[in-house]
């Protein structure tokens, strides 16, 4: 009786392990949008030029959603020049507390040169600044659609 419980335990083991590398070998599922529908106001702002923000081409300026995260609101603005992304800029980040202004203060940054590097919306989390960039994305996201359907 004792071997049937001894590879029992092995067989339990085992199966554990198996499932535990199978977990986190599996890639995570990127947040493209991440905003409830009633934290979205979108807007948009034409640009210094004057060419507004409807045009796919020329130099334009576009600003995404104001996201409602935990700590504040976020909100993304771009400026275009035909499809190409060559500012991005946070009109809003959350800032109530120093140690949201302490993470903001190099989270913010590190998102926007991603987003100039990438070009896309397809950039990665802060880490340690999960709820800012969540919502950067999301409006980063609302402000390439207005871009593209603009």
């Amino acid at each position: 009786m004792r071997v049937h419980s001894v590879r029992r335990t092995v067989l339990t083991c085992v199966a554990t392990v198996t499932v535990t590398v199978l977990a986190l070998s599996l890639k995570p599922h990127h947040m493209d949008h991440v905003a409830a529908p009633s934290a979205v106001t979108p807007s948009t702002a034409p640009s210094a030029d004057g060419s507004g923000s409807g045009s796919s081409s020329g130099r334009r300026t576009v600003s995404g959603s104001t996201v409602q995260t935990r700590y504040g609101p976020v909100q993304v603005q771009l400026t275009l020049d035909g499809p190409k992304i060559t500012a991005a800029r946070a009109l809003q980040a959350p800032d109530g507390d120093p140690r949201s202004q302490q993470i903001n203060s190099t989270a913010i940054p590190t998102l926007i040169q991603e987003t100039l590097d990438a070009q896309s919306v397809h950039i990665d989390t802060v880490s340690g600044a999960t709820y800012t960039s969540e919502g950067y994305i999301s409006s980063l996201q609302n402000a390439l659609d207005q871009a593209a359907h603009g």
